[in-house]
């Protein structure tokens, strides 16, 4: 009796220990099993195809502020930025041209399809086309250009979707020092940012036509072939300037590079829209003789704002002489009667590119007062200005 019972208690033993290893071995099999004893709760059930992690935060709680700001301004800016192909022929020979390609940065400014670039990036090219953030390409017409400060504005024919524009800033205020950030397609390394600082203000740079582009930020952030026409930004991921030129003597970067101030694309751009071209005040002066106490006027515009003012140029008289050879006739020109330019509302010049900058700040039928000096004599003259170009 008690052996029968200790054979089947055995038994229940080994049929407990073998029902547990197996649990061990197949835990899915246990947990289905125990769904239907009362009072005891099923283990959650095993997914064998689990969901997408989160998105990953934008930052991180490890994450430096500088490094945080970085992170902002290019999440924020980086859509707005595209990249520029073209494409151009150009004589190589008497008889033969090739086919030459280039590439630029540029920022989408309006859901239009307007883009912002450098002049120099798209002058001459017979084929332009804009590849946006998504990687989609679209061809580009040249809305307007301004040769003076090397801008342009081209157009696409893409979704107002598809375009984000950058939001812009002010570039009255810039100081030395102060963080900027560069974004664009160096090499063709599509929406690159680079980081640096202000270096300086107030640089010249010579344009495309031999005139010189004023307020310049220099700054040393990383720039190469291709970055020209990419938004220069602020820590507040708006655009300050728009990058143009590196110094350099090998043609890679330097640590110097150059963009052309907001103020200046403000005063600009909206006049490229609406009418492809810069309507420029005209002060109607053709010719000035750059001399140390002055700018000498040689020669003002027929009926152009000048001469209705009073201003007087270089008289030239003529006179007939009589020499070996028979009578002939020579010019000599006058000085006496021209009038010496001192300064233009109060502000010196002392180039013809000081008077034109003064002027340009000014708009077609606005006045400004220039201080000359006539027979010895110092005056105050005020000028209507027409519109135009001083040649």
């Amino acid at each position: 009796m008690w052996r029968k019972l200790g054979y089947f208690a055995a038994a229940c033993c080994l049929l407990l220990f073998v029902s547990r290893v197996a649990g061990l071995l197949n835990p899915v099999t246990v947990a289905v099993a125990q769904t239907g004893v009362p009072g005891v709760q099923p283990p959650p059930a095993v997914n064998p195809f689990p969901t997408a992690p989160a998105q990953q935060p934008l930052f991180e709680d490890w994450m430096t502020p500088e490094e945080r700001t970085n992170i902002m301004v290019y999440e924020k800016c980086n859509r707005s930025v595209v990249n520029i192909q073209t494409k151009s022929i150009q004589p190589e020979s008497f008889f033969s041209y090739a086919r030459v390609e280039g590439s630029g940065s540029g920022s989408v400014i309006d859901q239009q399809g307007h883009i912002l670039t450098n002049y120099h990036v798209i002058e001459g090219a017979r084929d332009i086309t804009v590849t946006l953030y998504t990687g989609q390409s679209h061809s580009a017409s040249i809305v307007g250009i301004d040769p003076d400060n090397d801008v342009a504005v081209i157009k696409i024919d893409a979704p107002a979707e598809a375009l984000f524009p950058i939001e812009w800033g002010e570039a009255q205020r810039l100081r030395v020092g102060q963080r900027i950030y560069a974004i664009g397609n160096p090499f063709g390394f599509e929406r690159t940012m680079s980081t640096g600082i202000i270096s300086s203000l107030n640089r010249q740079l010579p344009s495309r036509n031999e005139r010189t582009i004023k307020s310049v930020i220099q700054i040393d952030a990383a720039l190469n072939q291709g970055n020209s026409g990419g938004p220069l930004i602020n820590s507040q991921g708006r655009l300050i300037g728009m990058n143009t030129a590196i110094a350099t003597s090998t043609g890679d970067n330097a640590g110097i590079g150059f963009a052309i101030p907001a103020t200046t694309l403000s005063r600009v751009v909206p006049q490229l829209i609406a009418s492809g071209r810069v309507v420029r005040p005209a002060i109607g002066i053709e010719q000035v003789y750059k001399s140390e106490k002055g700018l000498l006027i040689v020669r003002v515009t027929p009926g152009g704002p000048a001469e209705k003012a009073g201003l007087q140029g270089v008289t030239f008289n003529r006179r007939t002489r009589t020499g070996p050879l028979g009578v002939f006739s020579e010019i000599r020109p006058d000085i006496s009667t021209a009038d010496m330019i001192e300064a233009v509302d109060g502000r010196p010049v002392q180039t013809a590119d000081d008077l034109l900058s003064v002027i340009e700040e000014k708009r077609p039928g606005e006045t400004v007062v220039l201080t000359v000096v006539r027979q010895r004599q110092r005056r105050e003259i005020p000028v209507v200005l027409g519109e135009g170009d001083m040649k």
